[in-house]
């Protein structure tokens, strides 16, 4: 039997259950059944009620299930609030030819689509967790690259593609674009290496009782320049999230403005987005960044 290349549209109940038998047969016996908000990066199942099953849906995501695999349970007992917890390892083989990964189940919701009690207290319990991921000692860490979509590489690495979008905005919006850009460019990160999350979306915080519990989907994560991880300051839903992040991500000015300038990246290539809320939701980063300026 060959193995097939990897597809998001084979990564179903069936095969999961046929990994399981043959790699884990003593959970063999546990139901599978896809999860509602698992991400297009990967394929997230529930097996049984304490576990999960996290497969890579294309090539390009498949160097990031060993990062996992491999650095989680070292982050996780430095850090502030839970991160996923490796259960099983998942090899590759005919059924399914790349690595894959059975998690501890984290119970909650995430952020995007259930109710916050407090945004300003939910900005400031992330911003500790992400400052404390920064103090993590990053020796031997990954560097950014295609693991990361290169979050953590220098800003310089989007120029060509800024300046070709820059026109997606018109006016004195085009005016402020360009400085921010121009800033970001300019402001050098003189610190060493420093472990980020790299994805630092609604989608991967975890939220019980209305409050921050859990942090997912280390995917984009390494070490290398953080300013990655401010844009919590430009995407947040109310104000006062914005205002509390802002206070309590304690980084440098530099970092802020480079920040900046990935948020603006960000925000214009998603502004043409056709998927129901993307351009949306690029209009509302561009709005922000365009009010801080």
């Amino acid at each position: 039997m060959t193995s097939e290349p990897i597809s998001a549209d084979r990564i179903d109940e069936t095969l999961v259950g046929e990994l399981v038998a043959e790699q884990f047969p003593h959970w063999r016996h546990l139901p599978i059944r896809p999860v509602e908000h698992s991400g297009k990066d990967h394929r997230i199942f529930r097996l049984g009620d304490g576990l999960s099953v996290r497969l890579p849906s294309a090539p390009d995501y498949v160097p990031q299930v060993r990062k996992e695999q491999t650095w989680l349970p070292r982050l996780a007992p430095q850090l502030p609030l839970p991160v996923p917890t490796v259960a099983g390892v998942g090899e590759p083989s005919d059924r399914f030819p790349a690595p894959w990964s059975v998690y501890e189940w984290m119970p909650g919701t995430p952020a995007a689509v259930t109710q916050i009690a407090d945004w300003a207290r939910f900005a400031s319990d992330l911003a500790d967790f992400l400052m404390r991921l920064g103090e993590v000692d990053a020796t031997g860490a990954p560097e950014p690259g295609p693991h990361s979509a290169f979050r953590g590489v220098p800003v310089a690495h989007w120029d060509d593609e800024v300046h070709d979008i820059l026109d997606r905005v018109q006016g004195r919006e085009r005016d402020l674009a360009a400085g921010i850009w121009r800033d970001a460019l300019a402001a050098v990160d003189d610190h060493p290496p420093r472990w980020f999350h790299g994805d630092v979306s609604v989608n991967n915080l975890l939220v019980r009782d209305g409050e921050l519990t859990g942090v997912i989907d280390f995917g984009c994560s390494g070490a290398g320049d953080i300013a990655c991880d401010t844009v919590f300051r430009w995407t947040a839903p109310t104000a006062a999230a914005r205002r509390q992040y802002r206070r309590d991500y304690a980084v440098d000015e530099a970092t802020w403005a480079r920040g900046r300038g990935w948020a603006l990246w960000k925000g214009l290539i998603m502004i043409t987005n056709k998927p129901p809320g993307q351009a949306e939701f690029a209009r509302h980063v561009l709005d922000q960044l365009f009010a801080d300026r």
